[in-house]
């Protein structure tokens, strides 16, 4: 995973979401994070609570949140980098780093 906008405060979090039982096995998913270099969090949503909660149905899937943690982006299906379609998401992400952060109360 490509660490690009961490110093802009990008913060990329994976969700686990298993389809068979051996796979909400937490010794497992972090030996898979560790064979795929995967370094940022990973959620293990075993219950599907998260996924029940973005009314996702596919897999995999890609969501962008705002700095106020509001959904702005989302799409689905495999990206690659340098892809047309990773390409754009990449400009997503920068779009919505630029935006500035205004806290409610």
């Amino acid at each position: 995973m490509r660490q690009t906008y961490t110093d802009d405060g990008l913060l990329i979090l994976s969700v686990h979401t298993p389809e068979f039982d051996h796979e909400k096995k937490r010794d497992l998913v972090v030996k898979a994070t560790e064979k795929y270099h995967i370094s940022n969090p990973v959620y293990m949503d075993n219950d599907h609570a998260y996924w029940r909660a973005l009314s996702n149905r596919y897999w995999p899937a890609f969501y962008l949140f705002d700095k106020q943690g509001n959904l702005r982006h989302q799409t689905v299906g495999e990206m690659h980098n340098d892809s047309s379609r990773a390409t754009t998401f990449d400009g997503l992400i920068r779009d919505l780093l630029a935006e500035s952060f205004t806290p409610t109360r």
